[in-house]
């Protein structure tokens, strides 16, 4: 699909099935909303201006960017179509999901080989391994990946572990009798969905969590769609984890590398901002909603995500071949 037709879907976009499905968006301030943060669809001719001289390193948040959002996250599968998307950009460039699953949950739900997978909010790394980037194995251990190539997995977290355990322990017994909660053990952080908890225990549920975190202080809690989260208090997020797989891939320094990171979540803000603050890349924000954002560009769901995914690989094609 060339740009023109793009263009030409995105401008009825407004009368399809998409978006009349979303009763609450208020058209005329999202309208508003993306002249500051305009369609990547719309703008990726700009986007890849000049792009045919950088290093081009993919970064993908997983639920609500690659798979819906859906009640139950232990569901919320991607479709093969996206697999196949996501598998092709791999091809085409170095390709990470950094996301607040657990890793190996993630690789579940994806199954590439040809990708690297970041879990716990990029507390938990498999990466290139470069030894003589790495100056500190302290959270660092060595790994081969079904191909046999060597990797490195990277936890800083590790330490907290047997206090990560003992927190899920008591929100168990603290949330047992709350309708609808979903636990979720993410490895190096807890979350708790309250996405089909009934809206009159909200506030329970919060306080019993609060009252959980009151016996380990240095936890964080954190919030996202319809989750809270509980991270350990080390100064580590996505922003940190885009800043190390750029170093591992031996890009850290470099002019030419030109990243591109989509997610949809708030814990996708710290690569944005990120981002921002390098001069030195693209974020791109999924929201169906405006929102306050550090990202330059957006698309509005998991659709358009994948739209922009098959016109990168296009383009990495054409621009190879030229």
């Amino acid at each position: 699909m060339g740009v023109p037709r793009l263009i030409a879907k995105l401008s009825n976009l407004k009368s399809s099935s998409t978006f009349d499905e979303d009763k609450n968006t208020n058209w005329h301030s999202y309208d508003s909303w993306l002249e500051k943060h305009p369609s990547a669809l719309v703008a990726f001719k700009k986007m890849m201006h000049g792009a045919e001289s950088k290093k081009i390193v993919v970064f993908l948040d997983y639920d609500g960017t690659l798979s819906p959002i859906v009640n139950d996250p232990e569901v919320a599968f991607m479709t093969e179509k996206m697999r196949a998307v996501v598998h092709e950009v791999g091809c085409c460039f170095p390709t990470s999901i950094i996301s607040g699953r657990s890793r190996e949950k993630v690789y579940d739900f994806v199954q590439l080989d040809n990708i690297y997978y970041a879990g716990s909010h990029g507390m938990d790394i498999m990466a290139p391994l470069q030894p003589l980037r790495i100056r500190d194995w302290k959270y660092h251990a060595k790994a081969v990946d079904r191909k046999g190539n060597k990797l490195v997995i990277y936890q800083p977290a590790n330490k907290y572990l047997p206090e990560i355990n003992q927190i899920q322990k008591s929100l168990e017994e603290k949330t047992e009798a709350i309708e609808g909660v979903k636990l979720e053990d993410n490895k190096f952080c807890l979350s708790v969905h309250f996405r089909n908890v009934p809206d009159e225990d909200l506030g329970t549920l919060e306080e019993q969590v609060k009252s959980v975190l009151e016996e380990h202080p240095q936890f964080r809690l954190t919030r996202g769609k319809k989750v809270l989260e509980i991270r350990p208090p080390i100064d580590w997020d996505k922003g940190h984890a885009l800043e190390y797989l750029l170093d591992s891939l031996g890009l850290a320094g470099s002019n030419d590398v030109l990243p591109i990171y989509i997610g949809d979540d708030t814990s996708d803000e710290d690569a944005f901002e990120l981002i921002h603050r390098r001069r030195q890349g693209h974020s791109i924000i999924v929201t169906s909603i405006p929102r306050e954002t550090w990202a330059s560009y957006s698309l509005y769901d998991t659709t358009e995500v994948m739209l922009f995914l098959e016109y990168l690989t296009k383009w990495k094609r054409i621009s190879s071949a030229i």
